[in-house]
């Protein structure tokens, strides 16, 4: 009998299970206060829901280094009747996970898109002006955004919005600069992160809050697959074209650099891998900020 008949099975049946699996509504788990001085890093989500499906190295810091980790809802989502039930929804997801929640604006910022940026010059300067005052006001070590090429023009503005906002704050300011991925890859991250089975399935069940959207598209069922397939894309990608990948059951991957003296720099030479047990403090540490 050929044991791959049964393995692509079982994952369609395990997929199938997951339709009737219940959306948001857990307990929610008691989290240890980080500490008034921690080091913080601020995940500046597009949408509700970006911050668990690529936070995975926000938790990690979290959880193994003590840092505060805090969402920056950059947007509540482009449909007006469903904002104020998506702010709930987020409230919730990141109450689960142990993330803080900061919001730029009531309702979110709109607008968060490339042809704003160049079409409307003077409204998008007051939104870069609103991340620059949290940027001022957190005075993060670590920051996450997407990267310039996400695909989704609100991932894209965003990345850009971020990106003027730093470069608002002066060569003075400096911080550790995570791009993420979600709807378009990066061709070159240079950092893959494992997550555990603990990591994911906290991340997965804290997704499913966000129940108007996980009922639209069921994306929380499918971010494990993503998760995995990131370790086959960064095996190379990170480790090199014709390297091995590591043994990593999930990952995400990220392009690590730093801010500094008004521009982006390097941080890390070539790519790393960060396995579970890994330690993060060599790569987090104040000194490199």
């Amino acid at each position: 009998m050929n044991p791959y008949a049964t393995f692509v099975a079982e994952l369609a049946q395990q997929l199938e299970r997951g339709n009737q699996f219940p959306l948001g509504g857990f307990p929610i788990p008691v989290h240890a206060k980080p500490s008034t001085d921690a080091p913080r890093v601020l995940i500046f989500s597009p949408h509700p829901d970006d911050e668990v499906i690529i936070g995975g190295l926000a938790l990690r810091l979290k959880r193994e280094l003590g840092w505060n980790a805090i969402n920056v809802a950059v947007t509540q989502g482009s449909n007006k009747a469903r904002q104020g039930e998506r702010w709930q929804e987020l409230q919730q997801c990141c109450d689960y996970v142990g993330f803080g929640l900061v919001a730029t604006r009531e309702g979110g910022l709109e607008g968060i898109n490339p042809k704003t940026r160049v079409d409307k010059p003077m409204e998008w300067a007051i939104k870069v002006e609103c991340i620059a005052n949290i940027l001022r006001e957190h005075k993060p070590a670590a920051i996450l955004f997407p990267h310039d090429d996400d695909w989704n023009a609100t991932h894209i503005g965003t990345h850009h919005l971020i990106v003027d906002a730093l470069k608002s704050l002066g060569p003075e300011f400096s911080c550790i600069t995570v791009e993420t991925e979600f709807w378009g890859a990066m061709d070159t991250p240079n950092l893959m992160v494992e997550l555990s089975v603990q990591d994911v399935t906290d991340m997965i069940t804290a997704l499913t809050f966000h129940v108007g959207e996980v009922k639209r598209n069921p994306y929380h069922l499918r971010t494990t697959a993503w998760m995995i397939d990131n370790v086959r894309r960064g095996g190379e990608l990170v480790g090199g074209q014709g390297g091995a990948a590591p043994d990593f059951a999930f990952a995400t991957l990220y392009r690590l650099r730093r801010w500094k003296a008004g521009q982006f720099a390097q941080l890390i030479d070539g790519g790393k891998f960060l396995s579970a047990s890994g330690e993060l403090k060599a790569l987090f540490s104040p000194d490199r900020v």
